[in-house]
């Protein structure tokens, strides 16, 4: 089965940078897109970046010029760099997958278990 597990989340000071990771494993015969959602407290979990295994990618307004989404096919990982982070950007980071897991199968989606941003002084 597909495990997707993030990692990289932790605490920063406002202007800091993270750097969170998601590697899926598991059966896989193609992975269609790969992105970060994120919840704050009280909130709605959000789409913060996407990317495809082409590597087009696309941003939330709200960090776009400060974050990065990036994608390394061969290791099925997917990165996001946090820079210039803010107070509001402190949440739980999860990362989705749209993956492929044989040729004759529809794509499904699969989530991570989540990994806390804390951002504060």
């Amino acid at each position: 089965q597909v495990q997707l597990v993030e990692s990289g989340g932790g605490l920063v000071q406002p202007g800091g940078s993270l750097r969170l990771s998601c590697a899926a494993s598991g059966r896989i015969f193609s992975i269609n897109t790969m992105g970060w959602y994120r919840q704050a407290p009280g909130k709605q979990r959000d789409l913060v970046a996407g990317i495809t295994s082409g590597g087009t990618a696309n941003y939330a307004d709200s960090v776009k010029g400060r974050f990065t989404i990036s994608i390394d096919n061969a290791k099925n990982t997917v990165y996001l760099q946090m820079n210039s982070l803010k107070p509001e950007d402190a949440a739980v980071c999860s990362c989705k997958a749209i993956i492929r897991r044989r040729s004759y199968w529809p794509p499904g989606d699969y989530w991570g278990q989540g990994t806390a941003v804390t951002v504060s002084s």
